[in-house]
């Protein structure tokens, strides 16, 4: 069984990109690649197809961690599929998903897993350029996130 982990933001471009090399990371580390499919999408459309912020790309770089995708819009299909983990950066793109595509069983928020902040949105980088403070917070909600799909599917 494949696990499909999605992580979305406003433009895929800044948070859900990193989320997704992050936590892609933390899979290869725990010896897990195989049994998972990892993506990230955004709710607009304004950047698809264009690489990462630079500012994401830099600060995966300094952190060691590789990123090559491009910015992407979550599809129907993307929602489709009841036990997808839908993972948003804010409510704001919790609430654009669930305007757009009604509820969904697995949604949340990446902060909801995470162990070491009380924050509950992940603020965007690309208006305020702190993407090391962005990168703390998305690598606890990502390791916290992994434990417990661990938990839930036994791995």
């Amino acid at each position: 069984m494949t696990i499909n982990v999605l992580f979305v933001c406003l433009g895929n471009i800044c948070r859900s990109p990193m989320a997704e090399a992050v936590f892609q990371r933390l899979v290869d580390e725990a010896g897990l690649t195989d049994q998972f499919r990892i993506d990230s999408a955004g709710t607009g459309s304004w950047h698809v197809g264009e690489k990462a912020h630079r500012g994401t790309r830099q600060i995966l770089a300094e952190h060691g961690i590789p990123y090559n995708g491009r910015a992407r819009q979550v599809t129907r299909q993307d929602m489709a599929d009841p036990h997808t983990y839908i993972i948003t950066m804010d409510q704001s793109n919790s609430d654009d998903l669930r305007r757009e595509f009604g509820n969904h069983t697995n949604q949340y928020r990446l902060l909801d897993f995470a162990r070491e902040t009380a924050v509950t949105d992940v603020p965007d980088p690309y208006y305020t350029n702190n993407f090391e403070t962005v990168y703390q917070l998305i690598s606890d909600g990502c390791q916290g996130l992994l434990e417990t799909i661990r938990q839930r599917e036994g791995l």
